[in-house]
Formats: structure tokens, sequence, C-alpha cells
């Protein structure tokens, strides 16, 4: 018995894994511009500060240099280790006094180092921008930036930083992968049911739903269990209910075979009627369908059949030898082509039972050709058998696999039986795992498929 606990719910983990996985890519996108300001953001470097406080002493010391006539002098210096550095001078208004260009990465600069209220540098894609240095000329504030060409080596992730659409494209295939994993982890029990349940209503009653959809502590383990349950209640129901049907149809063999005693004591003694005639007859139609009864029992309970893997004309070889007979008496031709070298795992008895019931129905209905043919592939075995007769209604295409279900079309109730024959074969290619079907052909005439794997299953 499952607990009770609310975070076993499907609902909660539908609920988590979308939030999750939305929570997770919109904290990724949102983090990187973070991790970038604190990567390439850092403090004034005292060997740059010293740079800075330079120029300014200079400038100082020589206030001339403020001239509009001698700015431009300020605009180049040198590092502490001689390499080549821009300086920008800034009044206490921000503008720049020593250059006309002024590139977006400076002016960016600026208002970063507004917000941080104190001296920082900062390492942009290929070059570093440092300062400000305050101080101050006959009573005026001045201010003393840095830039130096500096490519520092950043990690591989601040990428999607620099390329956003790039970014918001991945992010996207990460969320679409991301609730993939979410889909293919409810779907994939979704999928354990309708396979159960399409095998369950083709008749192999000893399907289930696998144990690690069972096992689950949501709603789909909670019904696997119960169509498992079903399914156990539904096999036991049935089985049951052929068995009873087998039981019934042995117990009717006793009275029916003192029947036929009575009546060969009947004749031994001279006694010949009409009346016995008739009673004779209906007593041998009695033991027919009683035998068919049973046949039907037998193969709907999978009786213990030993499974073999043999050639399929070795199974039907006497099948086909007795079809071949009956066709040639009633005037037609049985026209066979099935490949020597056709070997699988099967239940011969129950095959053989099943095509013999096919090709019994085909010649009693076709014109002048029946045809039976089989082809084996990697995994399946396929057998056909046709004939060139009137064929079925529509309708009538799956019905004719129901026992005791006599068509009422071309194929008509005059051909005697008890509509058994089709049931039994039906019975006989469910019990290999396998399908069959009926269709109609042109111009006339009727087709039946049989598909059976090449290994059977645990029934």
């Amino acid at each position: 018995m499952l607990k009770n606990n609310p975070f076993n719910r499907l609902f909660f983990k539908l609920l988590l894994g979308f939030w999750l996985c939305s929570s997770l890519i919109i904290a990724l996108v949102s983090l990187l511009p973070l991790l970038q300001q604190n990567h390439d953001r850092s403090p004034l470097p005292p060997s740059l500060e010293r740079v800075l406080n330079k120029v300014a002493t200079r400038i100082q010391q020589q206030p001339q240099l403020l001239e509009s006539k001698n700015l431009q002098r300020l605009h180049r210096g040198r590092d502490h280790n001689g390499g080549p550095i821009r300086l920008y001078l800034t009044d206490d208004e921000g503008k720049v006094l020593n250059s006309k260009r002024v590139s977006r990465g400076f002016r960016r600069f600026q208002l970063m180092a507004e917000e941080a209220n104190q001296p920082i540098s900062h390492q942009f894609r290929d070059e570093l921008i440092f300062g400000p240095y305050t101080f101050d000329v006959n009573g005026k504030n001045y201010q003393l930036f840095g830039r130096l060409p500096d490519n520092h080596p950043r990690p591989w992730f601040f990428f999607f930083a620099d390329n956003k659409l790039l970014t918001a494209g991945l992010a996207i295939l990460l969320s679409g992968f991301l609730c993939g994993l979410l889909a293919w982890y409810l779907g994939k029990p979704l999928r354990s049911l309708k396979l159960s349940a399409n095998a369950l209503a083709r008749g192999d009653l000893a399907n289930r739903v696998d144990a690690a959809t069972a096992s689950r502590r949501d709603e789909m383990g909670q019904l696997a269990v119960a169509f498992n349950g079903m399914a156990d209640a539904i096999e036991t129901m049935v089985n049951n209910q052929q068995r009873l049907m087998g039981d019934i149809s042995h117990e009717l063999r006793t009275p029916l075979t003192r029947l036929q005693l009575s009546l060969a004591l009947a004749r031994k003694k001279g006694q010949h009627s009409t009346e016995l005639d008739r009673i004779e007859y209906e007593a041998l139609q009695q033991e027919a369908l009683i035998s068919e009864l049973l046949t039907l029992s037998r193969v709907r309970l999978n009786a213990t059949e030993k499974r073999l893997t043999a050639e399929l004309t070795e199974t039907l070889s006497q099948v086909l030898d007795d079809a071949e007979f009956e066709a040639e008496q009633q005037g037609k031709q049985l026209h066979i082509n099935i490949d020597e070298s056709i070997c699988f795992e099967h239940l011969p008895k129950t095959l053989s039972r099943a095509i013999e019931n096919l090709l019994r129905n085909a010649i009693r209905y076709a014109e002048e050709n029946v045809y039976i043919e089989s082809k084996q592939t990697k995994h399946r075995v396929s057998i056909v058998v046709k004939d060139d007769g009137p064929g079925l209604a529509e309708e009538e295409l799956d019905a004719i696999f129901t026992p005791f279900y006599r068509p009422d079309s071309s194929r008509d109730r005059e051909s005697g039986g008890w509509g058994l024959g089709l049931a039994i074969t039906q019975a006989a290619i469910y019990a290999h795992n396998g399908q069959i079907a009926a269709t109609n052909q042109q111009p006339h005439g009727l087709v039946v498929t049989i598909d059976l794997p090449t290994q059977l299953s645990t029934l």
C-alpha cells in the first residue's frame, strides 16, 4: 500500500518539474551579467594608482598644462612597466578636457565609478580602464582616468553574456531538453499502460504493466497496480469460464456416449426407423460440436503443448497434403508458396489446427483457386491464405472470428458448421502472441493474414 505522501502526487511532480526548469534557466541567464561584473570589476590596484598620482602631481606642479594648447600632451603616457597608456582628464562635471573622441566603454566606466563611489578598475573586452584619481588645481576639482590595452583571459561562460541572442537560443534549447526529460518521465508509464491495455484487448491475458511502472509512488504507479489487479481478475474469470466450458463439454460426452451405445444396441437388435436415423445423426452432430468446444477451450487456456523451433513446411506437411487432396476432390487447385528455409519457434499442433481451418474454409468457398504463401523477416513470420470466392461484407470481416458467428452473406449458413473454426484459429494465433486479420481482395475473394513473432515470449 502506497503511503499518502502529497509530494508523491503527479500534480506536485509536474509543478516542481516545470517550476525548477524555468527557475534554473532564469537564474542562469540572470546571474551571467552579475558574475561578469564581479569578475571584471575590482578596486584600483596600487600600481595603477601610482601612475595616476604621478600625472596628477605633475599637473599640480605645472598648472599651465591645463591650458587648451597643452592638454593634448596629457593624452598619452606610460604605465609603471613602460607600456603605452591613454589618460583622460575630466572636470567636476565629468567633461573630458584632453580628448574630443571618447569611447562608449569609457562613458560606461564613468557611470560605474560614480556608482562605486571609489576608484576602481574594470576589464572590458580588449581594454582596461581605471580611475578616477581626484585632485584639485587652483581651487578646481579634476579627475584623472587611465586606459590601457589589455586582452585579459575571461571564463568561457562570459561568452554568453556578450552574445545575448545566442544565449537566449541556448536557453530555449536547454529548457526544451529539460521539459523533454520531464515529458519522457511522465510519458513512459503511459506508454507501458497503453501497450498492456492493447495486449489485453488482443487476448493476451497474461500481459501486465512492468514492475518499474507499478513501483512508482505517484498516481501512475497506483494506476499500474490497479490495472494489474484488473488484469488478474479478468484472466482468472476468463480462464474459469473456459475451464467451465471444457468441463461441461467433457461431462456432456458421458450421456452422449450412452446414447450412441443405445443406438448401436438397437441397430444390433434389428431396429430400424427414420426416428432412430435422425437421433443417430443429431448424436454425431453433438459429438462433433463438443469436440470443437473442447478444442477451443484447450487452445484458449494454452494447454501444455511443447514449444519447438521447427521449419514451417515440416509443421504443415500433413495439413497441406490433406488440403491438396480435398481441393482435388472438389475440382479446385491449391497453390503453395512457402519457403523451406522458414524456421521459428511455435506450437506445432496449435498452429497446424489454425492453418487447417483456414484452408478448409478457403477451399469450401473458392471458385477455382486457393493460395497459401509465407515469408519471414528478422523478427516476424507472415502467412497468407486467400481464395477467389465471393468474399464477405465489410462489417463481417472482424466478426467471423467470434465463437458461433456465421455470416449471412454469400458465405452462408448452408455450409454447415457451428462458427467455431475461425474462433479456434484466432485463439491459436493469440497463443503465439500473433495477430490475424481478414480483408477482401479485388475483384472478389477473401484474404486472411497471420503475423507471428519468430520467438515466443513467456505466456
